[in-house]
């Protein structure tokens, strides 16, 4: 394991995010400027209007290019927050640098370019983590209080899904550099998929539709996955649906679980305020049970966690040691996924899996 760093309460890790698009700009750098142990140090984009407006914001040195960006010592980790094919190269490059590093969802393109980055880490002796900030959505979240409950008993089938009637922009529109629609959405839900079944993986398929806006990299995509333990997963994304799908539904052998709405904590975020965040009364969770009589329905609170516990653990494991909630290891899983799920829709045919 790569050594942390001694007198914690001492030493603060210098962070530098390289990209600073949506991502950098409006997720990465806001959560880490939070964060005890983490300080904000540099800013790399080739666009000189967005080196300024991190530069006025954050009081960051800039640099035009990761290489440049690189030959600064004073960096401990380095933040991944550009499209997704350069996800590998940048990763294994601030890796020989000496440096740990945080990429951006999607990990990478393939398995392959995974095994790389995995293997970089274990030479270079630095943390490898994922931002995977979806793990602490409330939904999720709650959805994890539900079944260490059994408040619906054992689940078998889980649905989950996002519908929105908007396209990609930018980069996320071109299938070279995105990988397509499964690498959004898709890598959170597949992500939450393998944290809520511990099971293996036994067979996967999947269905993608090119339509509208989502010609090249998809418009809508259908996963259904079978567990070695008979549960079945279904996620469903939709860039072209103009009504909304309940984010979760799940049945178990003694109730039902029902979830509309989106975390409320991005748009909180995005006004400057993640503390603030509040839930729609019309969204909170929905539990119906079979009684011997007749069958109830309840509602309960969310699970209020925070997207700021992420970056707060990757401090956490560099000053102090802690555990990494994140591994790369655990997002291995998730590629094979994708893999599986692009075959699946390329051929048109269940992919048998041990995942």
């Amino acid at each position: 394991m790569y050594m942390h760093t001694r007198e914690a309460t001492k030493i603060m890790i210098n962070v530098a995010i390289v990209g600073y698009g949506d991502a950098g700009r409006r997720y990465h750098s806001y959560l880490i400027s939070l964060v005890e142990g983490l300080n904000l140090h540099a800013v790399a984009t080739r666009d000189a209007d967005r080196r300024r407006a991190a530069t006025t914001k954050y009081g960051v040195k800039v640099y035009t290019t990761i290489d440049d960006l690189l030959k600064d010592d004073g960096i401990g980790l380095v933040v991944v927050a550009t499209p997704h094919d350069t996800h590998a190269e940048f990763s294994i490059k601030a890796m020989e640098a000496g440096k740990h590093v945080v990429t951006d969802k999607a990990m990478c393109m393939n398995v392959s370019e995974c095994d790389a980055m995995i293997e970089a880490s274990k030479q270079n002796n630095v943390m490898l983590s994922v931002f995977h900030n979806r793990r602490l959505d409330w939904d999720f979240s709650t959805v994890k209080k539900v079944l260490a409950e059994r408040m619906i008993g054992t689940p078998y089938y889980f649905e989950t899904g996002v519908m929105q009637y908007a396209g990609p922009i930018g980069w996320r529109t071109e299938k070279a550099r995105v990988g397509g629609i499964l690498y959004d959405w898709g890598a959170h839900f597949i992500d939450q998929m393998l944290q809520l079944v511990s099971d293996k993986v036994e067979k996967v398929f999947c269905e993608i539709q090119y339509r509208g806006w989502g010609k090249d990299v998809g418009s809508y995509a259908k996963l259904l996955t079978r567990f070695s333990n008979g549960v079945l997963y279904q996620i469903e994304i939709g860039n072209l649906a103009a009504g909304p799908r309940p984010r979760w539904y799940i049945l178990g052998e003694e109730g039902t679980f029902v979830k509309f709405g989106m975390d409320p904590q991005e748009e909180a975020m995005f006004n400057g305020n993640i503390d603030a965040a509040k839930e729609d009364p019309e969204h909170r969770s929905r539990i119906f049970t079979d009684g011997s009589d007749c069958g109830s329905e309840r509602t309960i609170d969310s699970v209020r966690s925070s997207w700021k516990e992420y970056y707060q653990n990757i401090s956490d494991v560099l000053n102090k040691g802690a555990q990494l909630a994140v591994t790369p290891e655990e997002i291995r899983r998730v590629m094979l996924v994708i893999e599986a799920a692009t075959l699946s829709a390329e051929t048109g045919q269940a992919v048998n899996a041990d995942i």
